[in-house]
């Protein structure tokens, strides 16, 4: 069992229960899946966007899926159907051994990191952030640097509000920033 869901289970779910006043486990917040995604659509070389997908299948732990462009538009030289990005949906023992290494590896690796504002829970207690490029994840130290690339994270959860959704994260040990 991986410490996230460790967590879960022993720290959050009673916590939880206690806080916010459940009366049953079911009731308790939850963390749906996670949804990692990457825009290749400034990479005009085609050897770099297949070393950005192979780095994100290492990264997200399986193979993505395609997106593609819904229309033209002719300035930025893009065509309909043209792949411009990838993403995954990562659920059940990937989505959290995904977390494990998003908390415990990852974020340390960030040059300067200071944690995250709990500002970016949205209003029905998802989280989006991003990474400016993609080598803070440990699969992708030995890669080539020229070609690094940023990808978003998107954390979805069952909870129904924001302070469900910070309380959940915060005891399963998300790193916010300090200045709450």
């Amino acid at each position: 069992m991986t410490q996230i869901k460790e967590k879960i289970n022993k720290i959050a779910t009673p916590e939880m229960k206690k806080k916010f006043g459940y009366e049953s486990d079911f009731a308790i917040p939850k963390i749906l899946k996670v949804v990692i995604s990457v825009g290749t659509g400034s990479f005009k070389d085609e050897a770099k966007k297949e070393a950005a997908l192979k780095s994100f299948i290492q990264i997200a732990g399986q193979k993505p899926l395609v997106n593609k462009a819904k229309k033209s538009i002719a300035s930025f030289k893009l065509r309909e159907g043209m792949p411009i990005g990838y993403s995954a949906t990562l659920r059940g023992q990937r989505m959290y051994d995904f977390l494990d290494k998003l908390f415990s590896v990852t974020f340390p690796r960030v040059r300067d990191f200071r944690g995250v504002d709990p500002k970016i829970i949205d209003e029905t207690g998802n989280v989006s952030f991003g990474f400016r490029e993609h080598i803070a994840f440990p699969e992708a130290a030995g890669e080539d640097v020229r070609s690094a690339f940023g990808l978003g994270v998107t954390i979805v959860t069952s909870a129904k509000s924001k302070e469900e959704a910070r309380e959940l994260l915060r005891l399963i040990g998300f790193p916010f920033s300090k200045k709450e």
